[in-house]
């Protein structure tokens, strides 16, 4: 099989990324990965555990790799799970082992980061409003620790959708 791209399409909360995840999937005409966190959170009962961030983890990982053969020359993914290090980092104190050692092994080609320049949009699986600014320089931080190539993506509306068109169009180049 031929290397398919991955782009990812990263951010702190509410910057519209499962939008722009699907936006980018119908204009490329290929696959977006869902964010496997947001369904298994919905279903949670009780507060997320370790457990649960190493739960997301594997179940991130396997989804791409289940959602890759269908892709068409390049796979969107709505978020990674450089997410579940970035939470669990917040929410325990430190990331599970699996996920650090996991980190290096699978990169993405390009990630797109989603500015915090949109709106807050509530939302019952959404925990950290005034929290935007922190987590946009976290993932600054995150993404550069793994000598990441990445973008700003910022703007509203067509803007934003046309930021991260050209962003890719020009990696595809």
């Amino acid at each position: 099989m031929p290397h398919i791209p991955k782009i990812a399409i990263v951010g702190p909360e509410s910057t519209g990324k499962s939008t722009m995840s699907d936006y980018l999937a119908a204009h490329y005409n290929t696959i977006a990965v869902p964010e496997y966190a947001r369904e298994y959170c919905a279903k949670l009962t009780e507060p997320c555990t370790w457990q649960d961030e190493i739960n997301m983890f594997y179940g991130q990982l396997a989804l791409e790799e289940e959602l890759l053969p269908r892709a068409n020359k390049l796979l969107i993914c709505d978020t990674t799970f450089i997410t579940v290090k970035i939470w669990s980092d917040e929410m325990f104190g430190e990331a599970p082992k699996e996920v650090l050692d996991e980190l290096p092994k699978h990169p993405y080609d390009l990630y797109l980061l989603l500015n915090i320049d949109l709106p807050w949009q509530d939302d019952p699986l959404r925990n950290f409003p005034t929290m935007r600014k922190h987590f946009m320089d976290v993932w600054h931080k995150e993404l550069q620790a793994l000598n990441a190539n990445y973008i700003v993506i910022s703007g509203t509306g067509a803007d934003r959708y046309q930021s991260a068109v050209k962003a890719i169009d020009d990696f595809l180049i």
